[in-house]
């Protein structure tokens, strides 16, 4: 499987360290609403010039489940998804 990262909008809390929890986000115009973060983690942060993202595994009011990756240092979210590998063939 591949992964694919497609730039969202996002709507979230904002604590003491800025962009914080997601609370909905808009894929292709439609708007999701946020009802659990289900897990959350980092990536980056053993090596200072390394790009870190924090990512969230979040649950929508439609109960649907989405890993979303924010990156800080370009303040941008995106949404992650799997894409079916292609069909290997012996033709």
């Amino acid at each position: 499987m591949e992964w694919i990262f497609e730039d969202i909008e996002v709507e979230s809390y904002s604590g003491y360290k800025g962009e914080e929890s997601p609370r909905a986000f808009v894929h292709l115009g439609r708007r999701y609403e946020i009802v659990e973060v289900l897990d959350r983690w980092y990536e980056g942060r053993v090596d200072p010039k390394a790009l870190r993202h924090d990512y969230f595994r979040v649950k929508t009011k439609e109960g649907e489940f989405f890993l979303l990756r924010y990156t800080p240092r370009y303040q941008s979210w995106t949404l992650c998804r799997r894409a079916p590998a292609p069909r290997f063939s012996n033709n």
